[in-house]
């Protein structure tokens, strides 16, 4: 396996992730169901267009959905890493906290009992329905013992059923409902406002800070908790803290693209195979692998049957479950 194990070679290869990332937004821009060219690319962001057909393609089009996967992509890929470290489980997904299942309901509701029909209505029910679903998850899982990675994930399964079960209820009961709401829960960058980027901002970037600053202390956890109290650690404010801080990117990147499960669980995973089991490397690195992967997923989708296209949700878990199986075979991590 190949490991960075000089803290110069991790930062050499971040870098490189850095040009991936921008590639990967580039061929996003110039790749899809009509061919354009590199000049009308470079005309249409630089508003040296004419209103042509291509410039509203690229502008309208591809910038807002590029715009939309790199944050929700790092978004993912940050909170997966801050799970997994969270309840020491490499297959644990930010899903695990309830967040897709909270966003889930709170969408069909909007759209069965409020009439909100477009994308952009969206956004602020998925939000408040994410972070309802992960408070409700702690509140269960701190119980008399205590919060546990064991509590928080059986709370998560739990609440995620419940919830799934009250999803099937009204979609089996409102067939209009089910029909808008297939769309956004496959996972797709497709129609987006890319304002809501900016009205996300805030809690994104509060998120992701608070997540990198973690690095130290999930390592502290990853030797267990007595080891962890006994070095100093206050792992209870530790959990909570970085449950919030998944709420915040997780229910962003929900709002934003759906519930596009695969990248949390995945982006990991490639990051611990190149940096090792530091936490504060695979949080860092994690951003822009998550970034890169959901771009380069919607790229292809555009690409594989055109003028259709494939959503990039099904695009990530055709990419990514291959990979994660590689991985986990690779590096045995999981045991048996």
């Amino acid at each position: 396996m190949l490991t960075f194990a000089r803290p110069a070679t991790r930062t050499l290869g971040f870098i490189v992730l850095l040009v991936v990332v921008l590639l990967s937004a580039g061929a996003s821009l110039l790749l899809g169901s009509r061919s354009i060219d590199m000049t009308s690319v470079l005309d249409a962001v630089f508003s040296r267009g004419t209103g042509s057909v291509e410039q509203m393609v690229v502008l309208d089009l591809r910038v807002p959905r590029t715009i939309i996967g790199l944050v929700a992509g790092a978004a993912l890929g940050l909170a997966g890493a801050l799970m997994q470290g969270l309840t020491r489980n490499p297959l644990a997904d930010p899903g695990l906290l309830g967040v897709n299942a909270g966003a889930s309901l709170a969408v069909v509701t909007a759209i069965a009992f409020f009439g909100v029909t477009a994308p952009s209505g969206y956004v602020w029910f998925a939000f408040g329905g994410a972070a309802l679903a992960a408070a409700l998850v702690y509140a269960v899982a701190s119980g008399r013992s205590g919060l546990s990675p064991l509590s928080l994930t059986l709370a998560g399964a739990a609440t995620t059923a419940v919830l799934t079960s009250f999803i099937t209820l009204i979609l089996l009961r409102d067939l209009d409902t089910l029909a808008q709401f297939r769309f956004w829960s496959v996972g797709s960058l497709v129609g987006r406002d890319v304002s809501t980027v900016a009205t996300l901002a805030p809690f994104l970037i509060v998120g992701s800070v608070t997540a990198l600053l973690l690095g130290r202390s999930l390592n502290l956890l990853a030797l267990g908790d007595d080891v962890a109290r006994g070095l100093g650690q206050r792992v209870g404010l530790t959990r909570i803290v970085a449950g919030a801080a998944i709420i915040l990117l997780c229910g962003s990147a929900t709002s934003l693209a759906g519930p596009l499960v695969f990248v949390g669980l995945v982006v990991p995973h490639i990051a611990r195979r190149f940096v090792g089991a530091d936490y504060r490397w695979i949080l860092l690195w994690s951003m822009p692998l998550g970034a890169a992967l959901l771009v380069i997923a919607d790229t292809i989708g555009r690409l594989i049957a055109p003028p259709s296209e494939l959503e990039a949700g099904i695009v990530v878990a055709l990419i990514g479950a291959p990979v994660l199986i590689a991985l986990v075979r690779g590096n045995k991590a999981v045991t048996r």
